[in-house]
C-alpha cells in the first residue's frame, strides 16, 4: 500500500508556469512506476505523463509534450511535474498515481495507487 499527496497546484496566467509534488508514504517508491493524470470539468480523465522507477524511461501525451516535464526524486520519495507555457485548456485536477513494477503505461487501468488531486487553474 502507498499513499500519495499531490502538491503545487494554483491559478495562474496563461503563459506561466507551475511545479506540481507528488509525495509518497512508501520507503520503496524506487520500486514504482508513476504517472500524472488530469481531469477537466465534465470531461474524462486523461494521461498527462509517466516515468520508470529509475527515471531512465518517460512518455507524455501529445497535448503536453514540450511544456511538461515529469521527473523524480527517489530519495525524497517524490516525483514532480513542470508544467511550463500553461494554457487555459490545461485547466484540470492534477492527480499522480503509482503502479508497481518498472515498465510505464498511458492507461490509468495499470495504476493500483491514487493521490486526492490538485487544482490546476489557468485564466486567459
Amino acid at each position: 500500500q502507498v499513499q500519495l499527496v499531490e502538491s503545487g497546484g494554483g491559478l495562474v496566467q496563461a503563459g506561466g508556469s507551475l511545479r506540481l509534488s507528488c509525495a509518497a508514504s512508501r520507503r520503496t517508491f524506487s520500486s514504482y512506476a508513476m504517472g500524472w493524470f488530469r481531469q477537466a470539468p465534465g470531461k474524462e480523465r486523461d494521461f498527462v505523463a509517466t516515468i520508470s522507477w529509475s527515471g531512465d524511461s518517460t512518455y507524455y501525451a501529445d497535448s503536453v509534450k514540450g511544456r511538461f516535464t515529469i521527473s523524480r526524486d527517489n530519495a525524497k520519495n517524490t516525483v514532480y511535474l513542470q508544467m511550463n507555457s500553461l494554457k487555459p485548456e490545461d485547466t484540470a485536477v492534477y492527480t499522480c498515481a503509482a503502479r508497481v513494477g518498472r515498465s510505464i503505461y498511458s492507461s490509468g487501468d495499470e495504476y493500483s495507487y491514487w493521490g486526492q488531486g490538485t487544482q490546476v487553474t489557468v485564466s486567459s
